[in-house]
């Protein structure tokens, strides 16, 4: 089991420790200076351990840099970050759900390994797990084995009603994700039951909350601010300040990844805030998303073109950036807009609240413009 990471970053080289966020800048200089100390069975460089000290607190043990460092490889690709589906399928039933229909089908086994030493190869340094719900699909532990033993940072979006299951709590602990990420739709169990349609959702929620805080894995609230939960707002922060654990919330709805517009109607009209300035985004060109049967798209909003990573290999993400080009520059029903420079929106999204026919004040300055008058 190595230590820390090693690795290319977005034209730098960066050092990580497994389950914390915090980076060290590596110079590149320092970087090959443990490629070749590994492959000369040389012993961790005083510096090294200096800077796992003051960074992580860590007092690493003295070891060979084989033993303590994973370096990763160079990618001509890039892609240092990705989402990953492992299914569609939810054990919740949420109403505003963006996935629309939630099948549960995807890759076997083999073939998540597989797609997951794909990713390597394109360079993914931070991989985010998610689904569906990834923890009810029965080849979670594994992947996320797999993935911490290639050298990648894990991050597990999750609905949290199986956390408290032991096999889940010994993989999380033994390959330490460096966020858990737990959505919260509700603190009663009238409303978090009747939001998910899932009799026992809230008790199976609180109480995996509390195995994984107890088992100190770093979990993140995300509080779903929907019209039925909007009430119970306060007592959701109290709830994650009584757990001890930091919290972002949603308040804004979107349509689902067909352009369907059902979810829309969970949207709380009082928490409906004006969108910043959109101004880009490296979708597809150091970013990519995967759905659960391989195929890659540029984000998890953009999917009309994708390149079938089970089939082209890493290899076809030679494509995504052009993909990711021209679906940027695609305007639609947007043409001649004269707000378009200070477009809240980035095309794909915007498209996708086009297709569900959603009124202007959820998406569009123009339509904010009016709501205000």
């Amino acid at each position: 089991m190595y230590d820390l990471i090693a690795a290319p970053f977005v034209g730098s080289h960066v050092l990580l420790r497994p389950g914390r966020r915090e980076a060290i800048k590596l110079p590149e200089k320092r970087f090959r200076e443990l490629g070749l100390a590994s492959a000369r069975g040389e012993m961790c460089p005083p510096w090294l351990l200096s800077a796992a000290k003051a960074r992580w607190s860590a007092d690493l043990p003295v070891r060979r840099v084989a033993e303590s460092v994973l370096i990763r490889r160079p990618s001509v690709f890039g892609h240092s970050r990705a989402s990953w589906e492992l299914n569609l399928g939810c054990d919740f039933g949420c109403d505003h759900c963006f996935l629309g229909e939630r099948p549960f089908a995807g890759l076997d086994e083999a073939g998540k390994h597989g797609l997951l030493r794909t990713l390597r190869d394109a360079g993914v340094l931070w991989l985010q797990m998610t689904g569906g719900e990834p923890l009810i699909d029965r080849d979670f532990p594994g992947a996320a084995r797999l993935a911490h033993d290639l050298g990648m940072m894990i991050e597990v979006q999750t609905n949290g009603s199986r956390l408290s299951r032991p096999e889940i709590l010994d993989v999380l602990t033994s390959v330490r994700p460096h966020r858990v990420a737990v959505s919260l739709y509700g603190a009663t169990q009238e409303t978090f039951d009747g939001f998910t349609h899932s009799r026992g959702a809230f008790k199976r929620v609180t109480t995996g909350l509390a195995a994984a805080v107890e088992a100190g894995l770093p979990v993140r609230l995300s509080l779903i601010i929907t019209a039925k939960t909007a009430h119970e707002q306060e007592r959701m922060r109290g709830m994650a300040d009584d757990l001890g654990v930091p919290y972002i919330e949603y308040t804004q709805m979107s349509p689902t990844i067909y352009g369907g517009g059902q979810t829309l109607e969970s949207q709380s009209a009082a928490h409906l805030k004006p969108l910043g300035r959109f101004e880009g985004c490296n979708a597809g060109h150091t970013f990519l998303h995967v759905d659960p049967h391989g195929r890659a798209s540029i984000c998890k909003v953009a999917r009309d073109e994708q390149v079938d990573l089970m089939t082209e290999g890493v290899q076809g993400l030679s494509r995504l950036g052009v993909i990711a080009d021209g679906l940027m520059l695609r305007t639609g029903g947007c043409a001649g807009c004269q707000l378009s420079e200070k477009c809240s929106v980035c095309r794909p999204l915007a498209k996708r609240y086009q297709e569900a026919k959603a009124p202007l004040r959820n998406y569009c300055q123009h339509g904010q413009k009016e709501s205000a008058a």
